[in-house]
């Protein structure tokens, strides 16, 4: 069977993760999920992800967040609020009503039927 793709620019150099990697589900593409986050929740998602452990779960506080996708915490906490809301993200306070906590990832919901 023949490869109906493109031979990439430079077939030498493939990537093959390390052995700590972050990643995000193909989902988000293939079932539109990206334009519904916009470029900043996408961001975002793209931080958490390669910060996660196994469970999906980051530890990173807010500021540092922001300040690594390049965005104010006004705009970091509306982006990881969307997330929320979408089910796409998980948040444990480290106490009742405390900002900061674990963020985990979750698995991408199914559309709606």
């Amino acid at each position: 069977m023949a490869n109906d793709r493109p031979d990439p620019p430079r077939p030498n150099l493939r990537r093959s993760p390390p052995r700590s990697f972050g990643w995000l589900d193909a989902r988000l593409l293939q079932e539109k999920w990206l334009p519904r986050l916009g470029p900043e929740a996408v961001a975002v998602m793209t931080h958490l992800a390669l910060a996660a452990d196994d469970f999906g779960a980051s530890f990173y506080p807010r500021a540092k967040m922001a300040w690594n996708v390049g965005i104010d915490l006004r705009e970091l906490d509306r982006c990881l609020e969307r997330l929320l809301e979408l089910g796409l993200l998980a948040h444990r306070p480290w106490s009742p009503g405390h900002p900061e906590g674990v963020w985990q990832l979750l698995p991408i919901p199914r559309a709606p039927h």
